[in-house]
């Protein structure tokens, strides 16, 4: 789980992704539209893209993509972002993690 972990704090927003992923792709699209810019592995293109997965699943993703941190937490997968959205707690989160500003 080191390898996500410190992947998912380099920036505000980490994103793991796979290229052929609609539901990854809809909240990728989502955070940007508030005016955060995500850093998103892709795992399929990934050269340890696997290892990233197991390590997604370890920590209790059953669906690894996407996987989605904000201020260096896990946060969850699409469900959980877009409840957080549709609660209006989104956009405050990503304004304590510095990703976007006002």
């Amino acid at each position: 789980m080191a390898m996500v972990m410190s992947l998912g704090a380099e920036t505000p927003v980490v994103i793991f992704s796979k290229t052929s992923c609609c539901m990854s792709h809809s909240i990728i699209k989502l955070i940007q539209t508030f005016g955060a810019n995500p850093r998103v592995y892709e795992l399929d293109e990934h050269p340890n893209g696997q290892q990233l997965e197991r390590e997604l699943k370890a920590l209790g993703r059953k669906k690894c993509t996407p996987a989605v941190f904000i201020g260096k937490e896990l946060i969850g997968g699409a469900n959980e972002v877009m409840s957080l959205h549709v609660q209006d707690k989104l956009i405050p989160l990503l304004l304590k993690a510095n990703a976007i500003w006002l």
